[in-house]
């Protein structure tokens, strides 16, 4: 390690709260605001289709941003992109409170996006500054938690819209910008850039971690099992409310029961790191997924849809979830440690592109919500074994040759 790694890794807890706030910051704007949906459409007078277009920019707003920075943070370094884009979040957060229409609303949401694409940043960042096991246990750290964090957000949200209006979100994110900001300006060097300085070429750049089959392989199989965790956040509230006419305090605690299991997934995921190979952690992790779909199938079968039998199944996909997408992202970093920044990004925007299209595919499809959901975790799991055993074969090839 560099001696800005090493200045770094000596404050270790204080990183890993940077890495954590990164990481909370990252997945906090987008569910948080889910329950403020009616109140944001009586404030502007805008029907709810409308406030779901400010989601659906932020998304889009956010996957540009991070295109852009990964390759940019390889030349300039982490810290200055890092505290640029904190900057740019809190400014739009804060022009979205101050916003007295729609128009200039939606203006700063995509603002706030644009500076939330720094923090994929976390990712380059575990790949500058920790080493071997170190890098894997923090990623299921990290792993476990941003699942937590995206699964109780609607709760957040909810509490957050009763004591504070939907203004409370938006008035929590700047305060966490703030802190986030503070810590990177005094944890972080200004020389602890992924690389050494070159020519910013954005083209070339991702040509080289993009036509790398295995490095894409590995995102691929992280974007498939993150799919399955974020299809079935977006599509809860159609199965918990309108169909199974949980009140929204009910919901919030079913998601909080949900989220509270990733825990037991981290816990899963950082004993098998120690064990077997990153491999097999993938495998087991797409398994239980495949498992959960099963579970899912057989269970709306036979008992119908409950909470209990749309929960239990999402539990064991949940530890899946969690072994496979840590194992897969560090892999995956693995392959250009020379350019964590590009390699980050492009991962990040598949994630983004695959779990935006298959949740898009499930609201849409003429099936049953619950089967659906089943049928795309079977699916998306035996998605990932194919392409892992296919990995493995090109590997072993390359060993014979």
């Amino acid at each position: 390690m560099t001696d800005p790694q090493n200045h770094l890794a000596a404050r270790k807890p204080a990183t890993v709260a940077l890495l954590l706030t990164l990481t909370l910051l990252g997945v906090f704007p987008i569910d948080v605001v889910l329950p403020s949906f009616p109140a944001l459409s009586e404030q502007f007078e805008r029907p709810s289709s409308d406030i779901a277009l400010s989601v659906s920019l932020f998304a889009v707003g956010l996957a540009l941003s991070q295109l852009l920075i990964g390759p940019l943070s390889d030349v300039m370094g982490r810290k200055n992109l890092l505290l640029i884009g904190i900057a740019v979040s809190a400014v739009g957060a804060t022009g979205c409170v101050l916003a007295d229409n729609y128009w200039s609303f939606l203006f700063f949401r995509i603002v706030q996006a644009l500076g939330c694409g720094c923090f994929v940043l976390s990712q380059a960042l575990i790949q500058d500054l920790f080493t071997g096991q170190e890098q894997q246990r923090l990623r299921i750290f990290l792993v476990t938690c941003g699942g937590i964090f995206i699964s109780v957000s609607p709760l957040a949200g909810t509490g957050l819209q009763s004591w504070m209006g939907w203004r409370g979100s938006f008035l929590v994110f700047i305060a966490l910008a703030i802190g986030a900001f503070i810590g990177a300006s005094r944890l972080l060097q200004r020389s602890a850039a992924g690389s050494q300085p070159r020519r910013l070429d954005f083209i070339t750049a991702y040509r080289n971690v993009c036509g790398d089959f295995s490095f894409m392989a590995y995102w691929l199989t992280s974007a498939l099992a993150f799919s399955c965790h974020f299809s079935f956040i977006v599509i809860s509230p159609l199965v918990l409310i309108d169909q199974l006419h949980l009140s929204p305090e009910a919901f919030s605690l079913a998601l909080l029961g949900y989220g509270l299991a990733y825990i037991g997934g981290g816990a899963v995921a950082s004993v098998l790191s120690n064990r077997i190979d990153s491999h097999t952690q993938i495998i087991t992790g797409l398994g239980l997924i495949l498992a959960a779909g099963v579970l899912m199938l057989v269970l709306s079968k036979y008992l119908g849809l409950s909470v209990t039998t749309l929960l239990l199944p999402m539990i064991v996909c949940t530890a899946g979830t969690t072994i496979a997408r840590a194992a897969a992202h560090t892999q995956a970093m693995n392959r250009f440690p020379g350019q964590a920044g590009t390699s980050a990004s492009a991962g990040s925007v598949l994630i983004f592109i695959v779990g935006g299209l298959t949740s898009a595919a499930i609201s849409l499809a003429p099936l049953d919500l619950q089967v659906t959901l089943a049928l795309c975790l079977v699916l998306l799991s035996l998605l990932g074994l194919a392409l892992n055993a296919l990995v493995r074969h090109r590997y072993r090839g390359l060993l014979a040759d």
